[in-house]
Parts: structure tokens; C-alpha cells; sequence
């Protein structure tokens, strides 16, 4: 009886039917790229591209912009809502 289980779990533990995963393709920093210094918070058309719909600063993960950079923009963000360019909460 013990070896019928050891055979049953055997064959039901088969890896290779599951088709391997592709790893996403690595986001580079927009910012890096353009070599940006400093992020302007008066540039709103650079800005919208980082805050979603809802007034959200858009993650690292899904923006793909490096820690230095989304740090700057995350601050020029907010300077931009708080002079008015920039809505708090989006509609």
C-alpha cells in the first residue's frame, strides 16, 4: 500500500507541464536616461505621467524610475499641489 502512494504523488508533482515564466523586461529611469539633473515641479506634462488618475504618486515598481529620481519627483509633485498646479485628489 505504501509504495501505490509514493507512485500516485510522484507523478502528480510533474514540473515540466508548466511553461517557464519570462522574467519582465527591466524598466529604465526616464530621468537617467535624458540625464535630468533636477526635477522641475512647473513641468506639469513630466508630472502627470507619474500621478494616476486619482491624484496617486504612481509607485517606483510600476514607473520605473530609480530611487534618486522618484524621490525628487515625489517632492516636486507635491510642491506643484501645493501651489495649485497640481490637484490633490483627482476627480
Amino acid at each position: 500500500m505504501d509504495n501505490k502512494k509514493a507512485n500516485i504523488n510522484a507523478e502528480s508533482d510533474d514540473k515540466g507541464k508548466r511553461p517557464m515564466r519570462r522574467a519582465p523586461k527591466r524598466k529604465v529611469c526616464a530621468f537617467c536616461v535624458e540625464k535630468i539633473e533636477a526635477i522641475d515641479y512647473k513641468d506639469l506634462t513630466k508630472m502627470r505621467r507619474y500621478v494616476t488618475e486619482k491624484g496617486k504618486i504612481v509607485p517606483r515598481r510600476t514607473s520605473g524610475v530609480c530611487a534618486h529620481h522618484q524621490r525628487e519627483l515625489a517632492t516636486a509633485i507635491k510642491r506643484a499641489r501645493i501651489m495649485g498646479l497640481l490637484p490633490f485628489k483627482g476627480e
